[in-house]
């Protein structure tokens, strides 16, 4: 492997590929700092906020690699990170040099990010994955907690750009590292959320207000993220998706997978899974995490939304 290089706004070029509700503030904070960025995304109209504020446009994700040193991608499943990064034709390695650094943010496979890592190191390319927790609200703030799999030497290369979007940022080990700990994470998230759902649920039938039950229990010992962020939006039936239902039932299955190869029973976070695909069946598939409160309420005869 080549030496990694020095990242500086106005000496390193930035690429990067997706560009949803997480990815277009990332991104956003890039450009701030000053470094030079080239977007992709599968809709161009998503990107437009980005290219309104000097970013350029390439049609393919080989189109970014080629005009980038250092290449982002959040997206949204596996299969879009496999094609996104491996497509022979269009994919991010097809347009890498060597020494380039490429950096999966989305939530994946472990393996995958392995199997990737061992694809890119054949051609003198250097890996992270370094997925991300804090939601719509972190990424517009600059404060989401970055996890990272990964060389020593490349984490600290790229950390400029890290800082510019997280606030708590580690390194957690070799390739596949930072998939690991973000499904610790996705696992806690789960089995909380149920908790924050069941909560206000029956404050409401006790009939309490939401809001001043908040202000008691949000600073106490059952306190937490999904408490303090999501609460207001659950109590305000906001459901815009800082995460999609979707794609957190997407982390539950990988966790559950891994889980299963490891030989770990986790029947907690089965059950959320379960709760979630009915969020889903139900048509919530495409609004926020905290949506699982309509499906809670929905079992004990409450319209929610209604309420």
């Amino acid at each position: 492997m080549t030496n990694v290089m020095n990242i500086a706004p106005g000496h390193t070029r930035i690429g990067w590929i997706g560009t949803g509700v997480m990815g277009a503030s990332m991104c956003g904070h890039l450009i701030e700092k000053g470094f030079a960025t080239t977007v992709y995304n599968r809709t161009r109209s998503k990107a437009q906020p980005l290219l309104d504020r000097g970013a350029a446009w390439a049609d393919s994700p080989r189109g970014v690699a080629e005009q980038s040193d250092v290449v982002f991608a959040i997206v949204g499943f596996p299969r879009d990170v496999r094609q996104v990064f491996l497509c022979q034709n269009d994919g991010i390695l097809a347009g890498c040099d060597e020494g380039n650094i490429i950096v999966d943010m989305t939530t994946s496979e472990p393996s995958l990010a392995v199997e990737i890592n061992g694809f890119a190191k054949q051609q003198g390319v250097h890996w992270l994955d370094a997925p991300v927790s804090g939601g719509d609200l972190g990424a517009r703030s600059g404060a989401l907690s970055i996890m990272i799999g990964g060389e020593a030497d490349v984490v600290a290369a790229v950390q400029p750009c890290f800082e510019a979007m997280g606030k708590t940022i580690v390194h957690q080990g070799p390739a596949g590292a930072g998939q690991h700990t973000k499904m610790v994470n996705q696992t806690l998230i789960a089995t909380g959320m149920i908790g924050v759902c069941e909560a206000l649920i029956y404050a409401h039938r006790a009939g309490l207000d939401l809001n001043t039950v908040l202000q008691s229990v949000g600073s106490g010992a059952a306190g937490s993220w999904s408490l303090s962020n999501l609460g207001p939006r659950i109590i305000e039936n906001n459901f815009d998706p800082g995460f999609f239902v979707e794609h957190f039932i997407k982390d539950m299955g990988i966790v559950l997978a891994e889980s299963r190869r490891m030989g770990l029973s986790m029947p907690g976070l089965a059950l959320g899974e379960q709760l979630y695909q009915s969020v889903k069946a139900k048509g919530y598939g495409r609004c926020g995490t905290h949506a699982l409160v309509l499906a809670l309420a929905e079992m004990s005869g409450i319209d929610w939304e209604n309420r």
